[in-house]
């Protein structure tokens, strides 16, 4: 039998938390509630109580907002996969999100198979973005990248001096591979995969697949079409 997936819920709104509480225990042992917050304060009390495996986060709240929640609970609850669940569409909103940490971006609509799978995913350590959401992440960070100056002054960028296979290990994670899939088609062990993640995450400063893949695109390391 799989180990049960612990999940906590963040959401100022009663109603949303009661019916996803609802709704993932209907679905069976597969998901545990083991507890909701109602702001970004309460909420990381209580996930260091808890220690959930996921963290279904809203990113408006009184009080600390989502954001900020989810740069304090990646520092100090790293071992807790954040998913963002909101009713917001701004790609602005949504790369702040996924750059400071959360693993996902889902709206309220989404179906509940989308939910579970996000869920699966996030506690497995992976990313699970809907094509929609990968092509905005693709479209905004291709968009905001800095344009050059006219003038012939120099331009300091930003190297982050990856290797080849690191390089290649990214492009499955833009693609939205699993480590499995990536260390199939590499030809390495899945644990090597991880170690290559956890390099990668160190020279781009982040701690996530999603916010690993918005920082490599904007900064050039991929290509704007990996993740099509």
């Amino acid at each position: 039998m799989s180990k049960c997936i612990r999940v906590m819920i963040v959401d100022d709104h009663v109603i949303i938390r009661d019916g996803l509480r609802l709704m993932l225990e209907e679905v069976g042992e597969e998901f545990q509630v083991v507890g909701d917050a109602t702001d970004g304060e309460s909420a990381l009390q209580l996930v260091n109580q808890l220690q959930p495996d996921v963290v279904l986060m809203d990113l408006r709240m009184p009080g600390m907002d989502g954001i900020t929640t989810i740069e304090h609970m990646r520092q100090e609850h790293p071992q807790s996969a954040i998913l963002i669940l909101t009713t917001y569409n701004e790609d602005d909103l949504m790369m702040r999100g996924l750059q400071a940490g959360a693993c996902g971006y889902l709206l309220k609509d989404t179906s509940l198979d989308t939910l579970l799978n996000a869920i699966r995913a996030a506690a497995r350590g992976e990313i699970l973005i809907q094509p929609d959401i990968m092509a905005r992440i693709l479209s905004y960070t291709t968009s905001q990248r800095p344009s050059i100056p006219l003038i012939n002054a120099p331009v300091k960028q930003k190297t982050f001096d990856l290797t080849e296979r690191e390089r290649e290990v990214l492009v499955g994670v833009a693609r939205g591979e699993r480590s499995k899939d990536i260390a199939r088609h590499l030809g390495i062990a899945e644990r090597t995969v991880r170690a290559y993640l956890t390099n990668i995450y160190a020279k781009l400063d982040v701690t996530s697949r999603a916010s690993a893949v918005t920082t490599a695109i904007r900064h050039g390391i991929l290509p704007a079409d990996e993740g099509k």
